[in-house]
């Protein structure tokens, strides 16, 4: 007969989430709830108004006619900002592994760099990293009508990694070959004074961008030039292949399964099963999965 499991416990406290800790970490981490969802929906409003905010600081036209409004409404994002931090941080089994994690640099740059300028004025110019709370937006594919295309792309680029590691690797000795050519055909009268600025070349003409500083002069470069243009368009669709692939994988391995936000006290990975007894992650058990009444499927 399997024994019960023990409770979960955090070896330096010894104490799993419970009380109103349990029910802040269920708000905050998850939205499979009312109030989780309300909370996220609030939390993406408020970081796309204090972006709105950097961005409308960062004109002088606008800053000298609205400079006032914007500073107090920049303090007024920091703060809520600071009161989300410091909650997630009261909420979470292991606080240190959250702060240190990427979630947790990111919201901590989202109000360090504010208190950095008001008490150390030479480093104002760091005022601008607010810019990165942008990256906090990424939170909203926890809502349940994204969490499973998020869950999908990350698993396949996870998963295809290597191949287009392979085919990068692959890309840039051609590139390293043709610029290298490019040099000895055209060579130094006609722009290609070096073989890394033909390269750079090689680079901006195969990713189709083609910024126009250097051109090829003679007929053979141009031959050369048109092949790479239209070789190109290939390179641009493999990885887009093999993610795409690998996304109808995903699919298929996870078809029938109903997305949820429920997320490990151990690891904060999310995306478990309803049903799922252990993070499939670290392999810690999992609490009861809090839902929505009348949502269940």
């Amino acid at each position: 007969m399997e024994k019960p499991s023990p409770p979960i416990s955090d070896p330096l406290h010894d104490k799993p989430l419970a009380g109103w800790r349990l029910r802040l970490y269920t708000i905050i981490f998850e939205a499979d709830t009312r109030a989780g969802r309300l909370f996220d929906q609030a939390l993406i409003a408020v970081i796309l108004l204090s972006i709105a905010v950097v961005m409308a600081d960062s004109v002088q036209a606008v800053r000298l006619v609205y400079g006032h409004a914007l500073t107090s409404a920049e303090w007024v994002f920091t703060l809520l900002f600071t009161v989300e931090y410091i909650a997630r941080l009261l909420c979470v089994r292991r606080p240190l592994k959250y702060a240190t994690s990427f979630f947790g640099i990111i919201d901590l740059l989202a109000v360090l760099p504010t208190y950095l300028a008001l008490f150390v004025p030479e480093l104002h110019a760091l005022i601008d990293v607010r810019v990165l709370r942008l990256l906090r937006i990424f939170r909203v594919f926890k809502l349940a009508a994204y969490v499973a295309e998020y869950q999908f792309l990350v698993s396949a680029l996870a998963a295809s990694g290597r191949k287009i590691l392979v085919f990068l690797s692959a890309v840039l000795m051609v590139v390293l070959v043709l610029g290298t050519l490019m040099y000895v055909v055209e060579g130094q009268t006609n722009g290609f004074t070096s073989i890394p600025t033909s390269v750079y070349w090689a680079i901006s003409t195969v990713t189709t961008v083609g910024f126009g500083d250097i051109a090829p002069k003679t007929d053979l470069g141009r031959l050369i030039a048109s092949f790479m243009m239209l070789m190109g368009w290939g390179i641009l669709a493999v990885p887009t292949g093999i993610v795409t692939a690998e996304m109808a994988a995903q699919r298929r391995m996870h078809s029938g399964q109903a997305p949820t936000t429920r997320t490990c006290h151990e690891c904060l990975t999310e995306g478990h099963a309803a049903d799922a007894n252990f993070c499939f992650n670290c392999g810690a058990r999992l609490p009861p999965y809090q839902q929505q009444a009348g949502e269940a499927s």
